[in-house]
């Protein structure tokens, strides 16, 4: 409420506020009027389909970066809203959901381990987008670990539902790429350190997550190759199939052609047809069909076509 915020408001100290759930916008409009936070970006922090972004205002700058979770029952990925308001004084942070990411960065906070305590809000800042970054790796891992899994699949025993499952991989790694790739944008501008509220030490922090990114996008890019490798695999996988059906039918088809047109001519009804009326013609060309049927498979065996 405004009145457990009022202490920590215009303090010399460093103040980091962390907003669990966005959905209530009286509870944001509560908070970011008592920082003083103009009403256009409280409309961008409640409105979750932002891309990332950065807006310099001069006297605090706000960010928003994408969350991205695993969840290891569903298999499927989570993508939430991270926004960021700073300026000397204090760090604002909304996130949609509790998701554990930031546990270890208070952990440390308050144990008083590393810089943070000794640093600015732009070093704070640095630390929780490093901590979304970092754990960018992990949901790549993760994604790593599927994509493995169905190209086995693809390889020995694709269906339907193998084919879904590698459509539906394909467009949670687009999403992950529309996710992240405005975030290197985000992240140049503070590198660069054109606001007095980014220190020109904290460039080179920025610059890390920065390079961090762009290995996570390789890591997208290439999952992103390996998908569309999967298509060609499994219709080539479905095509050989199709083939060996194919193969085996043409084989029968083949085999039963001389067959055919043997019965075909002695089931003629003319009188005078030769071994027609011969006591061991019945049996005589069963065994030649059977001589011509085993010969050709002999030479089907021979020019390795079966």
């Amino acid at each position: 409420s405004a009145c457990e915020l009022a202490p920590y408001f215009g303090k010399p100290t460093m103040t980091w506020v962390d907003v669990v759930g966005i959905h209530d916008p009286h509870v944001i409009e509560e908070v970011c009027s008592q920082f003083e936070i103009h009403p256009l970006l409280m409309e961008d922090i409640m409105n979750t389909t932002q891309r990332p972004k950065i807006d310099d205002l001069g006297k605090y700058i706000c960010l928003i970066v994408k969350l991205i979770t695993f969840s290891e029952k569903t298999m499927d990925l989570r993508i939430e809203q991270l926004s960021l308001v700073f300026n000397d004084d204090f760090v604002l942070s909304f996130q949609e959901s509790e998701n554990g990411i930031f546990k270890p960065l208070r952990e440390r906070i308050r144990s008083g381990l590393g810089r943070i305590r000794t640093m600015g809000t732009d070093y704070l800042v640095y630390t929780l987008m490093d901590a979304v970054v970092d754990h960018y790796f992990v949901v790549m891992e993760k994604m790593g670990e599927k994509i493995d899994g169905l190209e086995d699949e693809v390889v020995a025993n694709p269906g339907r539902g193998t084919l879904k499952g590698v459509q539906q991989l394909r467009d949670e790694i687009l999403l992950v790429r529309r996710s992240i790739w405005p975030l290197r944008e985000v992240i140049s501008l503070l590198e660069r350190a054109e606001s007095p509220l980014v220190d020109k030490t904290s460039a080179i922090y920025f610059r890390d997550i920065y390079e961090h990114t762009i290995q996570v996008m390789d890591t997208v890019d290439t999952y992103r190759d390996i998908l569309s490798g999967m298509f060609d695999i499994y219709l080539s996988s479905i095509s050989n199939r199709l083939n060996e059906v194919m193969k085996v039918l043409t084989i029968i088809a083949t085999i039963f052609m001389p067959l055919t047109f043997l019965a075909g001519i002695y089931g003629m009804n003319f009188e005078h047809i030769p071994e027609l009326k011969w006591q061991y013609g019945y049996f005589m060309i069963l065994g030649v069909m059977l001589a011509v049927a085993m010969g050709m498979l002999v030479y089907f065996r021979k020019m390795k076509w079966i």
